[in-house]
């Protein structure tokens, strides 16, 4: 990890492109919804034991990882026969903030910066998300990789956010907890790009040295 806070030139970053889980809000979350919730009521619903379900559902879920179908709420209730969108909504007390981060927002509104969240939640889970925590007023757009038909990880996606909102990539900033997702955006230009190590509050820091990193999204100091 690290111990360095990225300096970043103010001035010259204009667009601020913001990743959703694991940056803004507490990856905890979804740790719990698909390591521990998802498992449970899996085995529940076929009168199975919880060590079964997991063995069942961890190599189905490593084939779909980094891939559209892996953060799509649809198919995983069609693949799982169970209602992932409804879960999501019981589970949502658990849904918060990282800390700090709503005072990054607010503070990038009052310097005028144009936010957009771009992530690779479905619709259901940003929807979700955003009622549970006001998520979608600090930004200009809140865009959802299905939107696209391509993640995050892939560089059709970054075409069609440039061709839909007309951003300078050498003026902008994305900040991200996923290296693939992060490796993709410098590959198609993104000039400043800074990496999260420390998406789930409950777990230990994650190294970084492929890019500029911080623990925290409100580590990122707003100083010229």
């Amino acid at each position: 990890m690290n111990s360095a806070v990225p300096s970043l030139d103010w001035k010259a970053i204009e667009t601020v492109l913001l990743d959703m889980d694991g940056t803004l809000l507490d990856l905890r979350f979804d740790n719990y919804f698909w390591q521990e919730l998802i498992p449970l009521r899996f085995a529940q619903a076929r009168g199975i034991d919880l060590s079964v379900a997991r063995d069942e559902l961890t190599p189905r879920f490593a084939a779909h990882h980094g891939q559209l179908n892996w953060y799509c709420t649809d198919f995983w209730s069609r693949e799982l026969q169970l209602d992932v969108a409804a879960l999501k909504h019981e589970a949502r007390i658990r849904i918060g903030w990282l800390h700090g981060a709503e005072s990054f927002l607010y503070a990038m509104r009052a310097a005028r910066k144009r936010l957009l969240l771009v992530t690779n939640a479905h619709h259901d889970s940003l929807r979700i998300k955003c009622a549970q925590t006001g998520l979608s007023q600090y930004f200009e757009a809140t865009i959802s990789s299905h939107s696209y038909g391509y993640p995050k990880e892939h560089a059709a996606f970054w075409q069609a956010l440039r061709s839909e909102q007309a951003f300078d990539p050498a003026r902008t900033l994305f900040v991200d907890d996923s290296l693939p997702v992060l490796r993709a955006a410098r590959d198609f230009g993104i000039a400043h790009i800074v990496a999260i190590t420390h998406p789930d509050s409950q777990r230990p820091p994650r190294e970084c040295t492929e890019f500029p990193s911080v623990a925290r999204i409100a580590d990122l100091s707003l100083a010229d």
